[in-house]
């Protein structure tokens, strides 16, 4: 279905909605090897990035552009925001979750589950809890790109839940592949979860009889995770996802952005000019949906507000 913006490609009608007609897709910054990981905090009017195999971070601001955050980052992958404002990661060369607190401070909360060492956490999200949820696919030990060659210690991929406080790590998930972005739903009731298994990694192409979807899986107790299903099965291969403040998913893949309704119905897609990793809404008003793409950082202005703004 055409759309008068040349970067949609639309599948239903309201999908045009959800940009204003000024809109435009706009390059922030260019440069990078492979950018992942964006995380906008919003006290500061920053969004931060990694560029993963130049073992470094990136901060961009409208008012002061790009500069470097943090170097060397342990390639720090995905990135998230905590309730008191620290941004929380996942580092492959570390293969921990850390934490920045707002003055600077660093420290690691997690590195282990039953004794032994995690693979390299992908991605993760906070509770409203407090608590950290997280994906540990080898992307980070298949291979010195985006981390550093090691043999799992576990031996599975699985998703996780932590607790800061105590520093607990307990298993939520081990039926993935290669789990990849996760998003909970704004009730938190659904935890969504993209299984990139089809992607082999840097250097190890396809495999096309394994995973490429985002599953939706029932939250128990808020704790637990229940019964899944399918929402979307992406061709492209998910990567990271979000949500917006009505439940709808933001999902990258390597075309672009896909935009679907909590019931598996795909509205759209943005289309980026190059192979897309990761994406999350900021800005003034949490509806600036920033996109990170191979060597480049885009943004484009939407409609729709993500969840935690």
């Amino acid at each position: 279905m055409a759309s008068q913006h040349g970067f949609l490609a639309q599948d239903d009608q309201q999908f045009q909605s959800f940009f204003k007609p000024d809109a435009t897709l706009e390059r922030l910054t260019t440069g990078y090897i492979w950018v992942e990981g964006p995380v906008w905090l919003d006290d500061i009017g920053e969004l931060r990035f990694s560029d993963i195999p130049n073992n470094r971070m990136m901060t961009w601001s409208q008012e002061k552009g790009t500069r470097v955050f943090r170097q060397p980052s342990q390639r720090t992958n995905g990135s998230t925001v905590d309730r008191a404002g620290n941004m929380v990661s996942c580092e492959h060369g570390g293969r921990c979750i850390s934490r920045t607190g707002k003055d600077g401070t660093y420290e690691v909360l997690g590195t282990h589950w039953e004794s032994k060492r995690l693979n390299s956490p992908n991605d993760l999200v906070v509770k409203s809890d407090g608590s950290i949820w997280f994906t540990d696919p080898p992307y980070g030990i298949i291979s010195d790109h985006e981390g550093i060659r090691a043999d799992s210690e576990i031996g599975s991929n699985n998703v996780y839940r932590l607790d800061p406080s105590t520093g607990e790590v307990e298993l939520v998930a081990d039926d993935f592949d290669r789990p990849n972005g996760l998003a909970f739903s704004p009730d938190e009731s659904v935890l969504y979860v993209a299984d990139s298994g089809r992607a082999r990694g840097h250097g190890f192409g396809f495999d096309d009889s394994r995973p490429h979807h985002v599953r939706a899986l029932e939250v128990i107790d808020g704790i637990k995770l229940g019964k899944s299903r399918v929402v979307a099965d992406i061709d492209m291969v998910p990567d990271g996802l979000r949500v917006d403040t009505e439940g709808l998913l933001w999902i990258s893949a390597e075309d672009g952005i896909h935009c679907y309704t909590p019931e598996g119905r795909r509205l759209g897609r943005i289309l980026i000019p190059e192979v897309v990793a990761n994406l999350t809404f900021g800005g003034p008003h949490g509806s600036r949906l920033f996109i990170t793409a191979t060597s480049s950082v885009y943004a484009v202005e939407t409609t729709r507000k993500g969840v935690g703004f």
